[in-house]
């Protein structure tokens, strides 16, 4: 009988190991990271010139509107059981204050206080998807008001990176994430109405 006990335990350890194995601790409430794994110069050459170059840029905090403003990714390998990624952080002060700073590693000219210029905008996507590679996708509605508040350009900026991974790892989710920040600005620079815009303020 011992025997057959002793095979009853092995039994239900193997599958207790096994449910444990293939659900993974869910990535909720993670804290947001910053890690890039590129520069801003890596995805090609920005134009600070003109108003953007001498003029202050204020860049008021984003607004999130997305639905859920605790998600910022998905694990979809297996479509029937997706696996969530969530964070208790600020998305929008995240994503706000890393669009700031790389505007300032630009060598835009970003002001705490008012400026000539004030940037807002809303945040509508801020997601990164997995299944066989890791996506980010970013959508923001930029907002461009000279001192007098009248708006003098808007327009959908969008940030994307791809990038393979292990699965379902806080890491991957983290560099996919800030790539995904790092190229919106990238996009915003580089946008032709946009300095257009600014040119004729």
């Amino acid at each position: 009988m011992s025997h057959r006990r002793n095979a009853v335990v092995l039994l239900a350890g193997l599958l207790i190991g096994g449910v444990a194995f293939s659900s993974p601790k869910l990535l909720q409430d993670i804290p947001l990271k910053w890690t890039p794994t590129q520069g801003l110069a890596d995805m090609g050459a920005v134009d600070v010139s003109g108003t953007l170059l001498a003029a202050k840029i204020h860049v008021d905090t984003f607004i999130d509107t997305r639905q859920d403003p605790k998600k910022v990714g998905e694990n979809l390998e297996n479509a029937a059981k997706p696996l969530p990624v969530t964070t208790a952080d600020d998305v929008a002060a995240y994503v706000t204050g890393h669009f700031r700073e790389t505007l300032r590693s630009a060598g835009v000219n970003v002001v705490e206080g008012p400026g000539d210029i004030t940037l807002g905008g809303e945040l509508s996507q801020f997601l990164v998807t997995e299944t066989n590679t890791y996506r980010g996708e970013l959508h923001l509605l930029i907002h461009v008001k000279n001192p007098a508040g009248k708006e003098i350009w808007s327009g959908v900026i969008l940030g994307g990176s791809e990038r393979w991974g292990r699965s379902y790892k806080a890491e991957n989710y983290y560099e996919t994430i800030s790539d995904t920040v790092l190229n919106a600005a990238h996009n915003l620079l580089t946008n032709a109405a946009f300095h257009e815009a600014l040119n004729k303020r």
